[in-house]
């Protein structure tokens, strides 16, 4: 049975006018099933938050049948249409709206899939410690990732008392990141919070991403002013981290904003990020277009731009490495990528192919009985 409810609960939590104009493009019988968005993300089920409240979910069967890859499942942020169970706290997940901003990374092992960190943010918070954790490659990677998604980067920089210098740190990263904010702060002395403000409005949300140990779940519990997520110290020795996020969860803080957290990843493995990757190294990019030839490949200092910069020190020779290591990174990705679609395509066709023989055999000792 399906029933119109109240929305006005779902505000809350993100649901706005252009919600409501995405589920009016859905087809007639979705639009009749009510919102709901993904706020927890577990192995084989799901937290979502309902107009009647939270209730459990999972996937329909007819779901579950249609979809071909991870990124097609659910994740944390989604706004999907669910079909309330009358009288119990469960529901039952139909459709997923399409994603307004999302980032995705390359699923771990070998099988050409991609995976949904998180959904429909407003802004991203990169987290780095200024331990021995720090390091301005590893930002380049996620604000790669993070450009894609369609959300805004923010770059926070944790754990600043255990730094001598911090605004070193601040403005290596401004250099390694164009245009986008970065804040200093430190949960420990409670610094830096009112910079994040303006970021912390009703309605908005926040992903926080970023390897273990850099202060994720800590960075949570402060701005939350209560322990919303347990805490593990990181060893010493390496600052190295254990995951004290197991699962993706969606917060929602007293003022009104949604803080998303995210277990901590060794690497970020890059997915299908071309133009994130020409938004990240938008300084390289811009120097490129200032070479005398079209097609520099930027290893003559003839008329090349890229090559006056590396010697003048005006571009910094392990940011020029990266960008061409990711670019390789990203060609060789694309080349998988086909080269995988290309595969399961003629996979597909060869099942159709032995469907349709077997189907035509099966007429043929059914014409031979008759």
């Amino acid at each position: 049975m399906i029933t119109n409810y109240d929305l006005k609960p779902l505000y809350e939590f993100g649901w706005s006018i252009y919600w409501d104009t995405v589920r009016s493009q859905e087809n007639e019988w979705t639009q009749k099933l009510s919102p709901a968005r993904v706020i927890a993300q577990f192995s084989h089920s799901y937290k979502i938050m309902t107009p009647v409240g939270e209730h459990s979910a999972g996937v329909s069967g007819k779901f579950e049948f249609n979809a071909v890859n991870r990124s097609d499942y659910p994740a944390v942020g989604d706004w999907v249409m669910v079909e309330i169970v009358p009288n119990e706290a469960r529901s039952v997940i139909h459709a997923v709206l399409p994603r307004k901003t999302y980032m995705v990374r390359k699923a771990a092992g070998n099988t050409m899939d991609d995976q949904i960190i998180g959904s429909n943010m407003d802004y991203l918070f990169i987290v780095n410690a200024l331990n021995q954790d720090f390091n301005l490659r590893k930002i380049e990677r996620y604000l790669i990732a993070a450009w894609e998604s369609g959300a805004q980067p923010v770059v926070l920089l944790t754990k600043t008392d255990l730094c001598e210098d911090p605004p070193k740190f601040a403005a290596a990263v401004e250099n390694a990141a164009p245009g986008v904010p970065v804040h200093l702060i430190s949960a420990l002395l409670d610094q830096g919070k009112n910079e994040l403000t303006p970021y912390l409005h009703a309605g908005k949300t926040i992903a926080i991403t970023g390897s273990s140990g850099v202060g994720k779940s800590t960075l949570l519990n402060w701005l939350a002013e209560s322990e919303k997520q347990r805490i593990q110290e990181i060893r010493e020795d390496d600052a190295r981290g254990r995951h004290t996020t197991t699962h993706r969860e969606l917060f929602l803080l007293e003022g009104g904003a949604l803080i998303m957290d995210t277990p901590g990843m060794r690497e970020l493995q890059l997915w299908d990020s071309h133009e994130g990757w020409e938004q990240a190294f938008s300084d390289i990019e811009a120097l490129a277009g200032q070479c005398r030839y079209r097609d520099c490949i930027h290893e003559s200092n003839q008329g090349c731009a890229i090559i006056q910069a590396l010697d003048d020190g005006t571009l910094d020779p392990k940011r020029y490495a990266n960008y061409k290591k990711t670019a390789k990174e990203l060609a060789h990705l694309a080349r998988k990528e086909e080269s995988s679609s290309q595969k399961k395509s003629k996979k597909t066709t060869s099942s159709q192919q032995k469907k349709k023989r077997s189907r035509s055999n099966m007429i043929d000792i059914l014409e031979e009985l008759d």
